[in-house]
């Protein structure tokens, strides 16, 4: 990721880590909040669980949507990362997961735990808009 846009784009992921997240199931959009795990140069990283309803739409279908805002006085940024997740069995990306996430612990989870549920978006575009841009100045990148 060399992108000045996308380098843009993992830095706001990482600094406003709550988002939305658009899947379908079966023909009718669903978006929930979710709080993020991270942004790299490998993709935007999330982690969940086998239990959540979404888990089973995205086995169906991988393809997804994210939406990441930051409200700073009058001016609204909002930022999507649009593509076809993939998931990880990564034993040393679960363990990372479950470090900086201790919450998860809570929920009984550990990184061997097989309702662990780790995935990413590796590829696809990021847009930036905010309430001050017309529809055609908003910076958008393919990565």
């Amino acid at each position: 990721m060399t992108d000045k846009i996308l380098e843009e784009a993992v830095s706001f992921a990482n600094e406003n880590k709550t988002c939305f997240l658009a899947t379908n199931d079966g023909d009718q959009p669903t978006v929930r909040a979710l709080s993020f795990w991270k942004a790299d140069k490998e993709g935007f990283w999330f982690v969940t669980g086998t239990y959540q309803n979404f888990y089973q739409q995205l086995l169906i279908n991988p393809k997804v949507e994210a939406c990441f805002f930051h409200q700073e006085s009058t001016l609204s940024t909002m930022l999507r990362i649009r593509g076809k997740i993939e998931f990880c069995n990564d034993p040393e990306i679960k363990q990372k997961a479950v470090e900086d996430r201790p919450f998860l612990r809570n929920m009984g989870l550990t990184a061997d735990s097989p309702s662990l549920v780790i995935f990413r978006i590796p590829h696809g575009k990021a847009t930036f808009w905010t309430n001050k841009s017309k529809n055609l100045e908003n910076p958008s990148t393919e990565f």
